[in-house]
């Protein structure tokens, strides 16, 4: 869980809140080479997060190595009237619910909301033959999103404003896995989140 912010910011951003508190169980065991590379025993870590002010949890899992599957980073959203499922595989689709109906849909390339030079890099990397990590295979990373933020930020510069995320919030999202780690270590002890000001 050090480094879950590929799951854990999607899942704030989509709620528009921060985390409050979070409690996390690890499970199965690394050899003792990657135990002492990454500084996490477990090969699976699951975490539940509450959200400040609101009665939505989110729930993280995070698995890079012994655990028989497909590398993912992803997250699933559950409402009342529709839910969304990350593809499960690759070459697969995403599914809406909608009651009980599924879909499997495309997810739209939202390019044509970037400056036309930059458009390109949402599907295609720029690191050449030699990078062969599924982040780069499948566009400049995770999903055509690194475009994406670093246009905001820029834009948040030059327009004399707060990015999204700002610092308040990024460091939340980073925190909510170190806290997330910290419990697993604990035996699933509760973490509360560190309250950053944004002054």
């Amino acid at each position: 869980m050090h480094y879950a912010t590929h799951c854990i910011g999607p899942c704030l951003a989509l709620a528009g809140r921060k985390a409050a508190s979070v409690y996390c169980l690890g499970s199965g065991h690394l050899p003792d080479d990657l135990v002492s590379q990454y500084g996490s025993p477990f090969a699976v870590e699951t975490a539940l997060i509450r959200l400040e002010g609101s009665d939505l949890t989110c729930e993280v899992s995070r698995s890079l190595y012994e655990t028989a599957r497909e590398y993912i980073e992803s997250f699933d959203v559950y409402g009342s009237k529709r839910s969304f499922e990350w593809n499960r595989l690759a070459a697969d689709r995403p599914v809406v619910f909608t009651g009980e109906t599924a879909e499997r849909i495309e997810v739209p390339d939202f390019a044509s909301l970037l400056p036309e030079p930059v458009r390109q890099f949402t599907r295609h990397g720029v690191y050449g033959e030699q990078a062969q990590h599924l982040s780069f295979l499948q566009g400049s990373g995770h999903g055509g999103s690194h475009p994406h933020l670093v246009h905001e930020f820029v834009s948040s510069i030059v327009e004399g404003r707060q990015p999204f995320p700002n610092a308040e919030e990024a460091a939340n999202w980073t925190a909510t896995g170190l806290c997330a780690h910290s419990s697993a270590m604990a035996n699933g002890s509760v973490m509360p989140l560190p309250m950053f000001s944004g002054d």
